[in-house]
C-alpha cells in the first residue's frame, strides 16, 4: 500500500498506467466482455465493479486535453444513442474526474475495434451489461507550463 494511491490498484495496473504514454489509451472492461482474446495486455481486476476501478484510474491517470475525444464508451446493442443507467454512473465519475471532457458513445463494433487496439485492458468484475469504458491518456504539464 501507497500513501495517496487508491488501494484497489494494484501493482501491475500502476505499472501498466505508468508505463502508458500520451495517446495510448486503457479499456476497463465488465465480466462479460471477451478480454482475454482481444487484449495485447491484460489486466485482471476480479472481484472489483467497474466504477471503483473507474474513479481510482481516473484519480492518477491524466485524460488527454489536444484532441476532441478521449473518453469512448460502449453502446446497448451496438447502437450509440441508446444508453443504460451504467452509462450516467460512468459520466458522472468522469466529469467529476476529468472535468470538461465528454464521454462518447461508439457503435458496437467500431467500440470492439478501439478496446482491441488499446495499450490495456483491465477485465472487472462488473455484472452489469454495456459497461464498458475506454480512456486516451494526456500528459501531466510541468509547473510553470500552461495547458494549450
Amino acid at each position: 500500500m501507497l500513501i495517496g494511491i487508491p488501494a484497489l490498484l494494484g501493482p501491475e495496473l500502476l505499472a501498466m498506467l505508468r508505463a502508458m504514454g500520451h495517446g495510448d489509451e486503457i479499456a476497463l472492461v465488465d465480466g462479460n466482455y471477451p478480454a482475454q482474446e482481444q487484449a495485447r495486455r491484460l489486466i485482471r481486476a476480479d472481484g472489483h465493479a467497474l466504477m471503483p476501478v473507474l474513479d481510482a484510474i481516473l484519480t492518477l491517470l491524466p485524460v488527454d486535453d489536444v484532441v476532441p475525444e478521449a473518453l469512448f464508451r460502449a453502446s446497448v446493442k451496438g447502437d450509440p444513442s441508446l444508453a443504460d443507467p451504467v452509462h450516467s454512473e460512468m459520466e458522472a465519475i468522469c466529469a467529476k474526474r476529468a472535468p470538461g471532457r465528454k464521454v462518447v458513445a461508439l457503435a458496437g463494433a467500431d467500440f470492439y475495434a478501439r478496446v482491441k487496439s488499446a495499450h490495456a485492458i483491465v477485465a472487472t468484475s462488473e455484472p452489469r451489461l454495456y459497461a464498458n469504458i475506454i480512456i486516451r491518456k494526456g500528459v501531466i504539464y510541468p509547473p510553470e507550463t500552461e495547458k494549450p
